[in-house]
């Protein structure tokens, strides 16, 4: 089957996290959307149509994808999947039909999941013009339902997080190796867990699969006293220090955990190697959190958590919603991050004695709790050259001209954050 991922204008509901890569890069359970869209078509041919400003280093790691290919995707009739949607867990039957009852859209309320279209339709579509393409398709062509989810929120994403690691274990069930080291203390149905015969088991380490899947990657080192309570997953090479790992919880590969985290994803390379609470939270890569961190997932009064997304004050429809923090932010020890915070790339918090802001706009740094603008992008490419360069991985030029143009991009939220900090730090009485 070929597809081409796409994204819609409502991607920028999902930042801070896709700032920096692509919808369909999101890791909801063990894998990301696009992996599960892939896996549901079963998909042989993979395109995407992309933020242009994203295109250049996403390829650097995709060097055989076609990427904003319009010539490519009007040369047969393809599936086009919304970078958003979170596929029903059985695979699409690929029987003849879905291809010759073409062209039609699959749709979840009222929104486009996936659309059917053959090259009469693709080849009238251009990049300036493909969100009124996708309006006129909604409109003129044939409907069907979709299945599955449109995710519009991060806190969709971190919701839906317990469920698909269950969904991605039994779907890679088959074909993962299996194993239970006797240094392990099991609490709960064995055939929920799976450890990788590379990985490290210290001893005086719990795993509790009464809720769920417990799955232990290639290479990861699980540190005496830790406890993982199912559904969670640790991610290839990751290192779980003396930590608790509650239920809902996605560490991904190359990751360093310490302290208790729940109901949380973390994306690549990032560290919390410390003590300090994380929950309910989405982190993306290279992030560093510092010792005696806390994050604030829920109000003191149990109300709805309301938080700053793209640019607007938005009710989550929650009562527990932590923080989302984007690649390259790191806190510094003792920060106290509150209910619903958004952080974005590049961000250094330092701890103030009280509950950090809420909104810290990309490329800001916090001090005494007052936002500023860090325009010294040089030590900041420098300080993620060095981090990288720990870990095996380059901060290319491609990198720094992505976060060069993210820097451009988010001018204005970052003005707007520090001139309202500058006013309500001038209303204070002396």
């Amino acid at each position: 089957m070929r597809i081409c991922h796409y994204e819609d204008a409502r991607v920028a509901t999902l930042e801070p996290l896709v700032l920096s890569r692509p919808a369909f890069e999101l890791r909801c359970g063990m894998t990301t959307l696009g992996q599960k869209q892939r896996r549901f078509f079963q998909a042989d041919q993979v395109g995407a149509l992309i933020r242009p400003y994203l295109a250049d280093l996403f390829a650097l790691n995709q060097p055989n994808l076609p990427i904003n290919d319009l010539d490519w995707l009007a040369e047969e009739t393809t599936v086009l999947v919304n970078a958003r949607w979170l596929p029903p867990s059985r695979p699409a039957k690929l029987d003849p039909s879905l291809i010759a009852d073409a062209p039609f859209v699959a749709i979840i309320e009222d929104e486009i999941a996936c659309a059917v279209l053959t090259p009469d339709e693709l080849r009238h579509c251009n990049h300036a013009h493909f969100g009124i393409c996708l309006d006129q398709w909604r409109r003129t062509l044939p409907v069907r339902p979709a299945g599955g989810k449109l995710v519009r929120y991060l806190w969709d994403v971190v919701d839906a997080n317990a469920e698909q690691i269950a969904v991605d274990f039994q779907a890679t069930r088959s074909v993962e190796p299996n194993g239970r080291p006797g240094t392990l203390n099991l609490v709960g149905p064995s055939d929920w867990l799976r450890i990788d015969p590379t990985a490290r088991i210290d001893p005086f380490v719990v795993a509790d699969t009464n809720s769920g899947p417990v799955i232990i990657d290639r290479d990861a080192v699980i540190a005496p006293f830790t406890r993982l309570e199912g559904p969670c997953w640790i991610g290839p090479r990751s290192q779980v220090f003396g930590a608790n790992i509650r239920g809902g919880t996605s560490i991904g590969p190359n990751c360093r955990i310490g302290g208790e985290v729940e109901a949380s994803i973390v994306h690549a390379n990032s560290n919390k190697y410390h003590e300090g609470f994380l929950g309910h939270s989405y982190l993306g890569e290279w992030v560093n959190i510092g010792a005696g961190t806390h994050t604030s997932d829920l109000r003191n009064d149990y109300g709805e958590v309301k938080m700053i997304v793209n640019g607007m004050m938005t009710a989550t429809g929650r009562s527990k919603i932590g923080s989302y923090i984007a690649d390259h932010a790191k806190t510094g020890l003792g920060s106290l991050i509150n209910t619903g915070t958004n952080v974005g790339v590049f961000c250094n918090l330092l701890p103030a004695g009280g509950l950090l802001p809420k909104f810290v706009p990309s490329f800001c740094w916090v001090e005494h709790g007052r936002i500023s603008d860090r325009a010294d992008l040089a030590t900041l490419f420098a300080t993620a050259m060095a981090v990288m360069d720990r870990r095996g991985e380059e901060f290319s030029e491609l990198h720094r001209t992505l976060f060069q143009s993210l820097y451009e991009k988010t001018a204005l939220p970052r003005r707007q954050a520090v001139h309202e900090a500058d006013l309500r730090r001038m209303r204070r009485p002396a």
